[in-house]
């Protein structure tokens, strides 16, 4: 039988199940194939922060989202075309986000009674009309994919756990995906489990056999190759471009890399990507806690090193002492906060931008620090050679403000030609600066205000080194008021100038008319962009720009804010970015606010956009 090939320009499709499913796995390397294809793509993994919540409860559920298309996208989708069920649990938690006619495949072998009932349903949604108004496909997987591994030497337990893969290759046949990577992935994984791997093998050909054998499946899709520009590309999460942009600042500055961590969710991925890469001189240390973690990697900075911590909201606090620290000893320290839902310990697999204010005053005392901002999950690559760009240039530490959703999405990430990568050799000082042969060891550039690096064990440049202010110049202990006066805002100077150093704030505005500009930072780059777009769409005109630097912000920032009659500034926080405009540039910006753990959805915002339009009009 031949069947009907429908072409498409983009489809978003949400693999949803226990968190013992492996919807993960199931998501990431249908994702890895659709990248191997061409599509442009975005993703949004979602899973419970427990190890292990009770199964087929709504606690449970883990879902992964990938939206790809044959064009330029931004967001991973605000609703889902197709979802994958595999239980009453995985159908409850995401029915709510279904359009009408979305294609909705079930895994029928678990809607058992014990199963309804767990998640609260009276009766069996696959028959009582709850599912009306979508497409229906209910398919046994469970018992499939047991059936198609009887004759292996395997547990029904381990037959069961196959059934991610008889789904995996399901979708792919719909959607013609390759396989070779899923095939090369699954004998590598597998590779001491012989019959493990023939076993996921066999499931994975069972689910493509099916779909091109039933006819409830009578149609499969077609997304072409996007249009993307001339390069390498490969897939890539905010976290491991991170890790990459770190080993690039390592590499161009010459410095050897040393990372002090301490395991907390959705940081913990940039210390285990790190933590392969031995080859390029990458140390990397797993510290008691998040003190010894930042104390490490400062102590490897004062040694001539590059330091790096990495951290979420609750380790940001207990580092905060340390980050006073290298504030006054003026050392290059690179701190990554993958911000996640909080207070205390909040959500943590759920992404926010909340912790902005810490990091621009949670620390004692005048301590300013530069903080910087990625926009999307390649970005994190170039916002981690910028921060190691400063962080070395001007001898002072910098937060990087990442977050849970670009940390675990994923995107095309073109592969920078190295040649074009920027110098950032470091000098170290070697020989005494003073005028009488003496080693003034807060001595400042009179361009950058940095004081000299210097190793220790480099014989003249004995110095002072702690917490205690400094003497301008000498970097003795002192208590003079007047000079306390002069270090603070000498501190607060070296960090303002930064502005002169960086690109001004580009504004998208195409008209050049536009009375609204979306100023947004972070992560919502993408789901701003998205609603923007349809905004345009439907002929409204919005000037759109976002900030990737928040300390200093940009010098030409205030002149900006006021070229337009309305500021919009959505962020996944109280308000915290309108509350530093309002106060820096007295400019009555229009705050939108969520905090849902969530990103924007770009129709939503797309809505709030129009209304402050129309209200400007």
């Amino acid at each position: 039988m031949t069947k009907q090939v429908q072409q498409l320009d983009r489809v978003i499709i949400r693999f949803a199940g226990d968190s013992g499913d492996g919807m993960q796995l199931t998501g990431d390397r249908f994702t890895q194939e659709t990248a191997s294809f061409g599509n442009d793509l975005s993703t949004l993994p979602n899973f419970p922060a427990e190890i292990r919540a009770p199964a087929g409860t709504l606690p449970g559920v883990s879902s992964f989202q990938l939206h790809f298309a044959d064009h330029d996208i931004m967001t991973p989708g605000d609703a889902p075309n197709v979802l994958v069920a595999m239980n009453p649990a995985a159908l409850k938690a995401n029915i709510g986000d279904l359009p009408d006619s979305a294609i909705v495949i079930v895994n029928t072998d678990e809607f058992t009674k014990r199963n309804l009932a767990k998640v609260g349903y009276d009766s069996n949604p696959l028959e009582d009309g709850t599912l009306a108004g979508f497409k229906v496909s209910p398919v046994p997987l469970t018992s499939m994919t047991v059936k198609a591994l009887e004759s292996f030497d395997i547990s029904k337990k381990d037959a069961q756990r196959a059934k991610n893969m008889f789904a995996l290759g399901l979708l792919s046949w719909m959607y013609n995906r390759p396989t070779e990577g899923t095939l090369g992935f699954l004998k590598s994984k597998f590779a001491k489990k012989p019959e493990i791997l023939a076993a996921n093998l066999a499931a994975f050909q069972a689910g493509w056999n099916f779909g091109e054998t039933t006819e409830d499946f009578a149609v499969s899709y077609e997304i072409k190759p996007a249009r993307l520009a001339p390069g390498t590309y490969r897939n890539i999460t905010g976290n491991v471009a991170v890790s990459y942009g770190l080993i690039a600042g390592s590499q161009l500055s010459g410095l050897p890399l040393f990372l002090g961590s301490y395991p907390i969710t959705p940081a913990s991925d940039i210390l285990h990507e790190l933590s392969k890469h031995k080859r390029f001189g990458i140390r990397t240390f797993q510290a008691e806690d998040e003190i010894a973690g930042v104390g490490a990697a400062l102590g490897a900075s004062f040694g001539g090193s590059l330091g790096v911590t990495t951290t979420s909201g609750p380790g940001m606090v207990l580092k905060a002492e340390t980050l006073g620290l290298a504030v006054m000893t003026e050392l290059p320290l690179i701190v990554i906060d993958v911000q996640r839902a909080g207070p205390s310990t909040g959500m943590p697999t759920k992404t926010e931008q909340a912790d902005l204010l810490m990091a621009m005053f949670g620390r004692n005392g005048e301590s300013p620090v530069p903080v910087l901002a990625p926009r999307s999950p390649s970005d994190c690559f170039d916002i981690a050679i910028e921060a190691t760009r400063i962080a070395t240039a001007y001898r002072t530490p910098v937060i990087v403000l990442s977050d849970g959703y670009l940390a675990n999405g994923s995107e095309p990430w073109r592969i920078p030609d190295v040649g074009s990568l920027p110098d950032l050799s470091v000098d170290f000082t070697t020989e005494p600066n003073g005028p009488d042969g003496e080693f003034l060891a807060y001595q400042r550039d009179p361009e950058t205000l940095a004081r000299p690096w210097a190793v220790p064990g480099t014989a003249g440049l004995e110095h002072r080194i702690g917490g205690i202010e400094k003497s301008s110049g000498s970097g003795d202990i002192s208590y003079s008021p007047s000079n306390h006066d002069l270090m603070v805002r000498s501190r607060q100077a070296k960090v303002d100038g930064i502005a002169r150093d960086i690109d001004p704030l580009e504004v998208d505005d195409p008209t050049g008319d536009a009375r609204v500009l979306v100023l947004g930072w972070g992560g919502t780059y993408g789901s701003i962009g998205a609603a923007v777009r349809r905004v345009r769409r439907a002929g409204g005109k919005v000037a759109q720009a976002h900030l990737r630097y928040l300390n200093p912000f940009p010098a030409n920032l205030g002149e900006v804010l006021h070229g337009y009659d309305r500021v919009l500034v959505p962020e996944i926080n109280l308000g915290q970015l309108a509350l530093l405009l309002r106060g820096k540039f007295l400019v009555d910006v229009i705050g939108y606010t969520k905090v849902r753990g969530l990103p924007f959805k770009a129709e939503e915002l797309a809505g709030v956009v129009q209304e402050v339009i129309d209200r400007a009009e």
